[in-house]
């Protein structure tokens, strides 16, 4: 029997875990039935040869790279430094616990590839179901002037000040607020 088809065909019902909507199989879970068929199975964590840290970035954001290697076949998962809400982190608001958290999720996911698990991973990178998440989270109207009014203002005068452009910060704002065109007209006047 194959790697893949040894551990996609585990049992792993009693492990998994349930976070908001979405269950998982925790890293730790996923290491120790990994170990446990495979005892030599290995885990890389890289680091960028430039800054010897073990992150990426592109100078916004940042990204870990970890590799699980099951019986010679190396699987390796990029994953992005994300918030609560699955959003990239800034790197300069990045923290080493916020690396540590990425590098145990990415750990599962390279697990995943090798079979464990793998389905609690289906329907993840479906725009279609991406975006449909998306609009059922955005569950707050913003009007002129009223409670999240002038927090939004000022969210939007501070990414401002930080040079981000108008629509980015509309694209980031339409995340959580739902946004009339007549609201984005008074949002804009409001930066001026």
């Amino acid at each position: 029997m194959s790697t893949f088809k040894k551990l996609s065909s585990l049992d792993i019902k009693s492990k998994i875990e349930r976070k908001g909507k979405q269950d998982y199989l925790s890293w730790s879970n996923a290491w120790a039935l990994l170990k446990s068929e495979y005892p030599e199975a290995n885990r890389v964590i890289y680091e960028d040869p430039h800054t010897g840290l073990n992150f990426f970035t592109d100078g916004r954001t940042c990204y870990v790279k970890v590799g699980v290697i099951v019986n010679g076949v190396e699987h390796i998962d990029y994953l992005p430094v994300m918030d609560f809400r699955n959003q990239s982190i800034p790197v300069d608001k990045v923290t080493s616990f916020d690396v540590n958290k990425t590098i145990q999720r990415a750990t599962a996911k390279a697990i995943a590839m090798h079979g464990l698990g793998l389905t609690l991973w289906s329907g993840e990178d479906v725009p279609e179901l991406q975006a449909q998440a998306q609009t059922e989270q955005k569950a707050f109207d913003l009007n002129v002037g009223d409670g999240n009014w002038a927090k939004v203002v000022g969210y939007m005068a501070q990414q401002n000040k930080k040079g981000v452009k108008f629509e980015d910060i509309l694209k980031e704002l339409g995340k959580k607020y739902k946004l009339t065109a007549k609201v984005k007209g008074e949002l804009k006047k409001a930066l001026k």
